[in-house]
């Protein structure tokens, strides 16, 4: 029995890691031809920001603070899911990390969907709805049953996921001229927030319940609100293709 687990374990990080390529790919094929374009806009214009310094910091301040609940969420929801629905639904543990592949994919195709859906309708209304948007859901987990956790942690895998690279090119064009700068923020205070919310949840998981991380980081997504503080960045016209 265990060495059948074992295989099994095997075989499913294989695809996961196989998936990871993947994706990856994908990733780095769009981030190429958004770069090649942001150049082409960047050599049109000049490279002050858009808006006065001021609003610059409070709007970068939001950003990070999105960033702060977006991540600490998903730590809670990756780190633990696979106890949760063990500890909660009795699942096995075969079972049990399917359920955070099927996770885990949704969040990959997410964040696949979130840069071409904010070059069509904007970064803001993007992040608005990704990251407030699962509020709800996220709300309603901590009492679901089985089937609708399920569902409930495809939406908001996939939600919840598609801000991060809206939120990167936003910040981007707040700063323009400064993508290294801004991308090694981002990305560093993104990875920073995964690993210190899964250190905290982990002590408060210990000293409390899994079921009680759970109900406690359902209201991060309400942080989501202070997207209504970024300022309007009017879009740059599209360069034109030889």
């Amino acid at each position: 029995m265990t060495q059948t687990w074992q295989r099994r374990a095997a075989a499913i990080a294989g695809l996961v890691a196989l998936l990871g390529i993947v994706l990856l790919l994908q990733v780095s094929r769009w981030y190429a031809h958004h770069h090649v374009a942001a150049a082409a806009r960047a050599a049109q214009r000049p490279t002050a920001s858009p808006v006065p310094r001021k609003t610059v910091i409070v709007a970068i301040g939001v950003l990070l603070l999105l960033i702060f609940s977006k991540y600490f969420y998903v730590a809670g929801i990756s780190s633990f899911y696979t106890f949760y629905v063990i500890e909660k639904f009795g699942l096995s543990v075969q079972s049990a990390q399917l359920h955070l592949f099927v996770f885990l994919f949704a969040s990959a195709l997410g964040t696949l969907v979130g840069g071409p859906v904010g070059d069509r309708i904007g970064r803001k209304p993007v992040i608005w709805a990704s990251i407030l948007g699962v509020a709800p859901f996220a709300l309603i987990l901590p009492h679901a049953s089985l089937f609708w956790t399920t569902l409930l942690t495809i939406a908001i895998g996939f939600i919840l996921s598609s801000a991060f690279s809206a939120i990167v090119v936003y910040a981007q064009e707040l700063i323009p001229g400064k993508v290294g700068m801004v991308s090694g923020l981002f990305f560093g205070f993104a990875f920073g927030m995964g690993g210190l919310g899964a250190a905290v949840l982990g002590v408060l998981a210990d000293r409390t319940s899994i079921d009680f991380v759970y109900q406690t980081i359902a209201y991060l997504p309400l942080l989501g609100i202070v997207a209504a503080l970024l300022p309007n960045i009017a879009r740059p016209p599209a360069v034109a293709k030889h």
